[in-house]
């Protein structure tokens, strides 16, 4: 899977106390730790839960969502820490996506 910051995935397994079909926003990409000339992703879910996926991983647990309209913001969103993180989960950041 290409996924990017913003992107919407749903879980293929239950993970972290989502059942399968949750959904979940990326938040951040980084180089994959198995093989560096890939990318993992960072996930946060509906439950506020957040995980991250290498490359390989992605195709196991993850379902890539075709989602259209998904707002710039959202695109935008820059990770600094899990804290600000959790607060932004808390401030209903992705509702867009998770009230939908």
């Amino acid at each position: 899977m290409e996924l990017n910051v913003g992107d919407v995935v749903t879980l293929a397994v239950p993970v972290l106390g989502n059942d399968i079909g949750s959904m979940g926003v990326v938040y951040n990409t980084y180089t994959d730790f198995d093989d560096d000339t890939k990318e993992g992703i960072s996930v946060i879910f509906e439950n506020g839960e957040y995980d991250g996926f290498s490359f390989d991983d992605q195709e196991v647990y993850l379902n890539e969502e075709n989602v259209k309209c998904i707002p710039f913001y959202i695109r935008g969103y820059k990770f600094t820490n899990v804290m600000k993180l959790s607060q932004d989960f808390e401030k209903d950041f992705w509702g867009e996506i998770f009230n939908q």
